[in-house]
């Protein structure tokens, strides 16, 4: 017992060499980390830029930020790694460093990381500024998917216009991309394999730190699978009441292009079909919004309220100065997709959403200002830290505020 005791002494005596080295690591991590957020912010801000106002040089300058921070982190992953860091004692120092010195994309060499990032350039432009021609009117062929198809598809009951839709959209903006799209998963792979993972998607799946998730998932999907295929068959039934068998079978897949929703993700629009009681008023506030004349600001301005009124932070003053929160009529293209950014900087958060005045994007304002209250709370965390807690866990905040703000009882306010 006594040789095991002085055992465990020897073990856990301090050693004075490896202590300093993990000093000089927190020492580095410090000087370090206002250089990372520097970059950071620039890089966040071409890239508002190229997406505010899409354009050769801006996305020429955004790519190159992202060329140069590239070069930059792997000169400090290849610093960080003469530590040997996995016998330090601080627990967050080592997740730290072990976030930095994963690389990411930026594993490629040089000329192989401006392809990756030129494919995915190429790919983003063309999904924001892909357009087709109005149904039976091949002078009008300015239909982008922001607002004008996904109008379409929300409110067209004619099978054969949103047929024509969804099928001339997939092909602008798949088929002109299909060898950056190539390119891509060749160069996704390739940069796994470099961080020492077998597949891309064993590296993505590597961020919920869990080797049990693909098992999870799977089995939440076998949870919910009896009743999603009794939801699916009242659907379809219902759809092939309205539309005929001719176009939806009895037992067959949905058409996706029915659902109101140019991925099918969400049946919500569809409503007026689906309802078990068509003669009971459904929850649609899109009109009322409009009798108020409700403006783009206005329903962000109540999603501030709502989180207020939950004792989150106010939305800061500098929000309202910089977000985008309405096409601007100024011709421009852009990237219309709802999204919400984190600049890096104390305060610096926005929202760039080509809002329309329906309930339905009264709901994506409160689902992106969910992100905004997840940037606002964890900025005071180490650059390395501001992001989700896993891939999945910003949307899955902003879809739980979502379902708040939906119910009858908050949209009679």
């Amino acid at each position: 017992v006594l040789a095991l005791l002085l055992v465990v002494a020897i073990v856990c005596a301090s050693d004075p060499e490896l202590e300093r080295s993990e000093l000089d690591a927190q020492r580095y991590l410090g000087e370090l980390e206002p250089e990372i957020l520097a970059r950071n912010n620039n890089a966040t801000e071409l890239s508002w830029a190229y997406e505010s106002s899409i354009s050769e040089e801006s996305l020429k300058q955004r790519n190159d930020a992202a060329s140069r921070n590239a070069n930059f982190f792997k000169e400090v992953a290849r610093e960080l790694r003469e530590y040997d860091y996995n016998s330090f004692k601080d627990a967050d120092l080592k997740r730290r460093i072990k976030k930095l010195t994963d690389l990411g994309y930026a594993a490629l060499s040089e000329d192989k990381f401006s392809q990756l990032v030129d494919a995915i350039s190429r790919m983003q432009e063309n999904y924001a500024t892909a357009k087709v021609c109005e149904y039976r009117n091949d002078t009008n062929c300015n239909f982008g998917l922001e607002p004008e198809l996904t109008l379409k598809l929300a409110k067209s009951r004619d099978p054969e216009e949103l047929k024509h839709y969804w099928v001339q959209w997939h092909i602008v903006a798949g088929k002109p991309v299909r060898k950056d799209f190539d390119e891509y998963v060749t160069l996704n792979r390739e940069a796994a394999q470099l961080n020492n993972f077998t597949s891309g998607a064993e590296y993505w799946l590597d961020a919920y730190e869990d080797d049990t998730f693909e098992a999870q998932v799977d089995a939440a999907i076998e949870q919910i699978r009896p009743l999603y295929e009794q939801i699916h068959a009242y659907v379809r039934y219902k759809l092939r009441k309205h539309y005929g068998s001719e176009i939806v079978s009895e037992k067959g897949p949905i058409p996706v292009h029915l659902l109101g929703n140019m991925w099918g993700q969400s049946w919500d629009n569809i409503a007026d079909i689906t309802t078990p009681f068509p003669d009971k008023k459904l929850l649609d506030v899109t009109d009322e919004m409009v009798r108020q004349q409700y403006t783009a600001r206005k329903m962000f301005e109540m999603g501030d309220e709502f989180f207020t009124s939950l004792n989150m932070t106010k939305l800061p003053p500098t929000f309202w100065e910089k977000s985008i929160l309405e096409k601007p009529k100024d011709g421009r293209e852009l990237v219309c997709h709802a999204s919400a950014w984190d600049f890096y900087k104390k305060d610096d958060v926005r929202i760039k959403q080509c809002t329309r005045i329906t309930m339905e994007d009264f709901f994506t304002a409160h689902h992106e200002l969910g992100h905004i209250q997840y940037y606002l709370q964890y900025q005071h965390l180490p650059s390395v830290y501001r992001e989700g807690a896993n891939p999945g866990f910003h949307e899955a905040v902003g879809d739980v505020v979502s379902l708040s703000v939906s119910s009858p009882k908050h949209l009679e306010r």
